[in-house]
């Protein structure tokens, strides 16, 4: 990896690092979830980066993949676990990090999808398999008396690319991609009072361009035109800002010009933990930029 790429990197790490301490302290009692969403967000440009997706903001049994909607209603309640999920990009090159808090009464589980990473972290070098971060991430987790979540995974990054090989899995398992110097990947365990498993809710708040076919209605011209700059990465539905460009997505997923990234959520009454670093593998270990 060239140096100033690795820069990058580093320094994307360092403000998504800040931004997330700094964004977890505002989570309180009877805050509005979308005050919270505007300020991280605002805070990122406010640094000279830029989002790699819109901040995801998931309660309670939603795993991933929530964020505001337009004019959103929530406010934080008494026992809400809060998934504060932060991407940040310069010049394309990514730094995804998470992290939880809780409004109730639920360290034990914060603290083992927490321990999880930790773990996983420790073990990355290269030679060792993607399979063995997997049972390091499950042992954290089910030896706190929770279940990983099978279905999510960590991912590999890339300039403007935000899921790539490797993929870093939540479940022990031996064999899968072998690390190598130079990889970059982001590790995100999770840990449930659940069933372990998540599925897709209706509400879909994000949004990214899979294809550059050309599109011939108005108002689905200008919502490619005000995406344009995100080179596909994800972008959020409130940040079109026009009634006519949100009515023309559900077109554009239909062409499959977009793509839309559904609530993830295990059984409802349920509680989801999660934890996230960004890393790159280096001889002798890992450079965690987010941390």
């Amino acid at each position: 990896m060239k140096d100033e790429v690795l820069e990058k990197y580093r320094e994307a790490g360092r403000i998504a690092a800040q931004i997330l301490q700094d964004g977890a302290r505002d989570i309180r009692i009877g805050v509005p979830y979308l005050d919270i969403v505007e300020s991280v967000e605002s805070r990122v440009s406010a640094e000279g980066a830029s989002l790699a997706f819109p901040l995801n903001l998931s309660l309670n049994e939603d795993a991933a993949h929530d964020t505001a909607s337009p004019g959103d209603p929530r406010i934080l309640a008494k026992g809400d676990l809060v998934k504060l999920d932060l991407g940040v990009q310069i010049d394309g090159y990514i730094a995804d990090t998470a992290m939880t808090v809780d409004l109730g009464s639920n360290a034990l589980l914060v603290e083992a999808s927490r321990q999880a990473l930790e773990e996983a972290v420790a073990r990355i070098r290269p030679g060792v398999t993607a399979g063995e971060l997997g049972v390091a991430i499950q042992s954290a987790i089910e030896g706190r008396g929770y279940r990983p979540i099978a279905n999510l995974t960590g991912h590999g990054l890339d300039q403007y690319v935000l899921h790539r090989s490797p993929t870093i899995p939540n479940i022990g398992g031996y064999g899968g991609v072998t690390l190598e110097e130079g990889m970059v990947f982001a590790i995100e365990p999770f840990a449930s009072t659940g069933s372990g498993h998540v599925s897709e809710k209706s509400r879909r708040e994000i949004y990214s361009q899979i294809s550059p076919k050309p599109v011939r209605i108005p108002a689905a011209r200008a919502v490619l035109e005000k995406i344009r700059d995100r080179r596909g990465l994800p972008f959020a539905r409130r940040w079109l800002g026009d009634r006519k460009m949100d009515l023309a997505l559900p077109g554009l997923v239909r062409s499959q010009v977009l793509h839309g990234y559904p609530v993830l959520s295990d059984v409802q009454g349920s509680l989801v933990s999660q934890a996230e670093h960004t890393v790159v593998v280096t001889a002798d270990g890992c450079i965690v930029t987010t941390r």
